[in-house]
């Protein structure tokens, strides 16, 4: 048997490099989000590759929150994503931490840099920082404060700690270079004043650590030995060094960073989502129509097809914005083995079969999935009033219209051959009932040969049939203008994202559903049972996805 090859992306070549020189004897990656709203399908990549990477090297997966901005964090963000990275499949097992438990250890380390000569306290305010910094082509120039003794710096940096200065009124900043061409490294700044109250650390602390601080202080402190991160940080990791070696940590971790997702024609930016929240637009950062895990997994989507559209969206360095319609393909390619194929109806009219006896019900053998014999089958009832799609019968037909209209016979599906034989109008001149005859020969699985039909459509059983409401998506951005309005940055939404059904028809067989409950609306789509708003008595489902895919794979 030949050898197989094994392609591997960039980062996994340089762990293998890094574990072959003996840099590090084993692999430990995290996913570090901060509480400041919900994440979204950009953060599944992440997420995914993180976690893959410590189960493919037999490593360790660490969960860890950068909850060093108390300005933005709140626990309601910190429960989602929780639950989110659970339900993606990635298990940190014990390993959950807090960066606000390491406040203690920061602090410590910003004391060792002052003492060592790479740290002082300055006193210059925010614009006034922003001015000495320079620009891409001009180097910056240095505080007046820059050149405070140790001790001076240990004193104001203790006065800091104890709440003795105003929000703003100092800062700590590292001693690095104001020259640098990598504006990162002009004398960043570690430490603010923010008498803020903390989610996790209450009221302990009045100053907090900057995030080009904390977060390769937090890396060390835990032993990771990959920190996998966004391109936009590309230009950080030489603070990043810096900060690791100046803070005298052994075996630190090494950076490394990769393209993020784009997808075309989606909102995640969180001020974006959080001002549609706040403006009634949609429901909440889980409204199916945004892209945020929860608005995803309540639309019905599934952690499989999330991993797939990750996989086939690959690991680079190169950034590119991937289409909606491969998200929508895995979803797809996921449910199609899996779910049962039921029959609703969206927009009824009532079928009445005049020859079929009054009172009778007979109940058919429906195979859940023609293409998963393990499904197994249900039972049907089928009666002599039915409820069909309006757009399944036309008065006048055009040319190539094989569904029901005067003295056309179709099947219906599982059942028999039905004829129309009249219809009945309102005096709006809407179509409230079509009449047909059944041919009794026709029974679906009988053997009946006698002729053909080229029309089958589908019914409910409108005795039987439980009302539900359905909620048809489309995407809540005008594909057309593209997701920012040029003029005032504004989001160009679509006024018709959402299209609300009340009431529709689902076959008896939905009795039991519960919430994340997908099924295939034959004919239709993808439906999820609404985890919000559905319940027994009320079903509410959510078009996951249409059947028709305008995604292509690649050949």
């Amino acid at each position: 048997m030949e050898n197989e090859t094994v392609s591997k992306n960039f980062i996994e070549q340089e762990i293998d490099k890094d574990l072959a020189e003996g840099v590090y004897d084993h692999v430990c990656t995290r996913f570090p989000p901060e509480p400041n709203g919900y994440l979204h399908i950009g953060h599944a990549k992440s997420i995914l590759l993180n976690y893959g990477l410590s189960q493919k090297y037999n490593g360790e997966f660490h969960m860890r929150f950068d909850d060093t901005n108390p300005t933005k964090e709140k626990v309601e963000f910190v429960d989602s994503i929780k639950e989110d990275i659970k339900w993606l499949g990635a298990d940190w097992k014990e390993h959950l931490y807090f960066a606000s438990s390491y406040f203690e250890k920061m602090y410590e380390c910003a004391v060792k840099l002052i003492k060592k000569g790479k740290a002082y306290v300055c006193d210059l305010s925010p614009d006034e920082i922003r001015q000495y910094r320079g620009t891409l082509t001009e180097p910056g120039k240095e505080s007046p404060y820059r050149n405070r003794s140790v001790e001076e710096n240990l004193e104001l940096f203790t006065a800091m700690k104890e709440g003795k200065f105003q929000d703003g009124e100092r800062v700590l900043r590292a001693k690095i270079d104001m020259a640098s061409p990598n504006i990162n490294m002009r004398d960043p700044i570690l430490y603010r004043v923010a008498h803020m109250h903390h989610h996790n650390t209450g009221d302990a602390w009045c100053i907090y650590p900057m995030y080009d601080f904390a977060h390769p202080i937090e890396d060390a402190i835990e032993g990771i030995t990959h920190s996998i991160c966004t391109l936009e940080f590309e230009d950080h990791r030489p603070l990043y060094d810096w900060v690791v070696k100046e803070c005298e940590f052994k075996n630190p971790p090494r950076q490394i960073e990769f393209a993020k997702l784009y997808l075309t024609n989606v909102v995640t930016g969180k001020r974006y989502i959080k001002k549609l929240v706040e403006d009634g637009i949609v429901d909440g950062w889980d409204d199916p129509r945004l892209v945020s895990i929860a608005a995803l997994r309540r639309r019905g989507f599934t952690p499989e097809s999330i991993k797939m559209f990750v996989d086939m969206c690959g690991v680079s360095k190169s950034q590119s914005s991937v289409d909606y319609a491969m998200l929508e393909y895995c979803i797809r390619e996921d449910l199609k083995m899996k779910k049962p194929r039921m029959m609703a109806v969206l927009d009824p009219i009532k079928l009445v079969i005049d020859n079929y006896p009054e009172g009778q019900v007979e109940y058919l053998d429906v195979a859940n999935n023609l293409e998963n014999e393990e499904l197994g089958s249900r039972k049907v009832p089928f009666c002599r009033e039915l409820y069909i799609e309006r757009e399944d019968f036309m008065e006048e037909p055009p040319k190539k219209y094989f569904r029901l209209f005067p003295g056309n016979e179709v099947r219906l599906m599982h059942a028999y051959f039905v004829k129309c034989e009249s219809f009945v109008k309102d005096e709006n001149g809407n179509i409230t009932e079509v009449h047909c005859t059944y041919d009794p020969e026709t029974k679906a699985g009988s053997g009946f040969t006698g002729r053909k039909v080229k029309g089958t459509i589908h019914w409910v059983p409108a005795p039987y049939a439980k009302k539900a409401e359905v909620r048809l998506y489309e995407n809540l951005i005008d594909e057309k203008k593209g997701v920012y309005n040029k003029e005032d940055g504004s989001l160009n939404l679509n006024p018709n994202s959402l299209k609300i059904i009340k009431d529709a028809y689902v076959e008896p067989s939905f009795d039991g559903t519960k919430a994340y409950d997908s099924f295939q609306f034959v004919r239709n789509g993808y439906y999820c049972v609404d985890a919000k708003d559905s319940v027994p008595e009320a079903l509410v489902f959510n078009r996951i996805v249409s059947l028709k895919s305008s995604f292509k794979l690649p050949k």
